[in-house]
């Protein structure tokens, strides 16, 4: 094995890359945040585009077809979306530390491994979803839309988790803004090719999935042909593909509880989506509305998390854990602050926000239900996350995983179990959400405060 070069971080750095090791912290996670949180909401759009266009143009069943599928996605694809956290905290804990060798073979190891994952997804995805929709108990008059659509998706997913990756290694440098450009050319190209195959081409729900495969493929082509042209040590080659035993290790041994962890809260939604889809199309469509728009909400959320984690991850690499402590204590309370707003302005717009799908009643109605009851509770949701990242940011993603697996998974299947077998309410199944929150927070509350989590990553990385 060669050996491993030690250089000093200005070496390393790139005039994007940003060195969460010295200056102002605020001013670091506000900067490295805000590209994100623009991302994230661009990202919201691919999500959120299909469902408006299908839903004004296509009608309903449609409309449920688009949006109850969400669920079942993350569900297979959140494993790996978890465990690509962890690669992500890997390479910025070595770009922290200035080791350009553990750099690249990071990267390396990280790129081979999504092409490997991603494959698997794609056989998985297209082959099973038909299966778990059925398991599911989605609707027949939704049951064939729902299959096209997944069936499209899933065989566009590689590009998918190959633009994570991408983002993963841009955000462990510092560069979060690279990945927003991309993001914001490839929106553009699916909302176009949206109105295009949905509405003069009349592909219906097919049309909505490939546009978006192919504004996903641009996406992750834009951000790989940048990698493989960067100065760094993150320079993505496919001689530097490989992976090494050690790292792929470490990824694994922080990545694999928060992919874990996304399963089962993904499993969990799938059984909520099980007992609404019991209400009909109209609860479904509704429904999936609102689940599309409280994408919105989790925005800030999502990230000054990202921000959160690479700041602490690049930190402990560094050695400088009093910046650590005030990095998590500002990215966790500006996160909740801006969820706590943003749910105000959703409870109040519900009715208008759900409007923008389609114009039936009965599903605008059970769309600004699941509003009321969910909204003013985002403040819960927000902490969960935020601790969550500063958490996985320290290597400790058990945590997160074991508390989540617990309040959202089998708390929540526990209650929904319950209550539909007692009650034919939508209202007591949507409450799941809140109640779950407000336990998950109680827990992380409790961990962040006295588990003296930053004095075990002080004793465990140095003085």
């Amino acid at each position: 094995m060669p050996t491993k070069r030690q250089f000093h971080l200005p070496l390393l750095r790139k005039k994007r890359d940003v060195d969460m090791t010295e200056g102002n912290i605020l001013n670091h996670i506000i900067s490295f945040a805000a590209p994100l949180l623009v991302g994230n909401l661009f990202q919201q759009l691919y999500n959120m585009v299909d469902a408006l266009v299908v839903g004004n143009l296509c009608g309903e069943n449609a409309l449920a077809a688009v949006t109850s599928t969400g669920s079942l996605i993350f569900l297979i694809v959140g494993f790996f979306g978890g465990v690509y956290g962890g690669v992500g905290v890997v390479i910025a804990r070595c770009f922290g530390a200035g080791d350009e060798y553990q750099v690249k073979r990071a990267v390396g190891t990280a790129v081979l491994g999504t092409v490997l994952s991603g494959l698997f997804l794609t056989l998985l995805g297209y082959f099973g979803s038909p299966v778990m929709l059925g398991w599911m108990g989605t609707p027949p008059e939704v049951m064939e839309d729902a299959v096209a659509y997944l069936g499209i998706y899933f065989l566009g997913i590689l590009f998918v988790v190959l633009y994570n990756s991408a983002t993963g290694i841009f955000q462990a440098i510092g560069d979060s803004k690279r990945p927003l450009y991309y993001l914001i050319v490839s929106s553009v190209v699916n909302v176009a090719l949206d109105i295009l195959f949905v509405g003069p081409l009349g592909m219906g729900v097919k049309g909505a999935a490939l546009a978006t495969v192919i504004a996903q493929g641009l996406s992750a082509a834009l951000a790989f042909f940048r990698l493989s042209r960067a100065e760094g040590a993150w320079r993505v080659t496919l001689k530097g593909l490989c992976l090494d035993k050690e790292l792929l290790k470490e990824m694994l041994r922080i990545g694999l509880p928060s992919g874990v962890q996304n399963s089962v809260i993904a499993f969990a939604n799938v059984m909520v989506q099980s007992s609404v889809n019991v209400f009909g199309s109209a609860a479904m469509a509704g429904n999936g509305a609102f689940v599309k728009l409280e994408g919105f909400a989790f925005i800030p959320v999502n990230a000054f998390g990202s921000a959160c984690t690479t700041f602490i991850s690049q930190n402990i690499g560094a050695r400088k854990f009093e910046r650590v402590k005030q990095g998590a204590k500002f990215s966790v309370i500006f996160s909740c602050g801006c969820a706590a707003i943003i749910g105000v302005v959703f409870f109040a717009f519900a009715p208008q926000f759900i409007g923008l799908f389609g114009k039936s009643a009965d599903a605008i109605a059970s769309g600004v239900l699941r509003a009321r009851i969910c909204t003013p509770f985002y403040l819960l949701l927000a902490c969960s996350h935020g601790i969550a990242a500063v958490c996985r940011g320290a290597g400790y993603s058990k945590v997160p995983m074991y508390i989540m697996l617990g309040a959202w998974c089998v708390l929540r299947v526990t209650y929904i179990t319950i209550v539909t077998n007692l009650f034919h309410n939508i209202s007591l199944v949507y409450a799941a959400y809140p109640m779950t929150w407000a336990v998950s927070t109680a827990c992380f509350l409790w961990y962040y405060n006295k588990s003296h989590w930053l004095e075990r990553v002080q004793a465990k990385y140095g003085a």
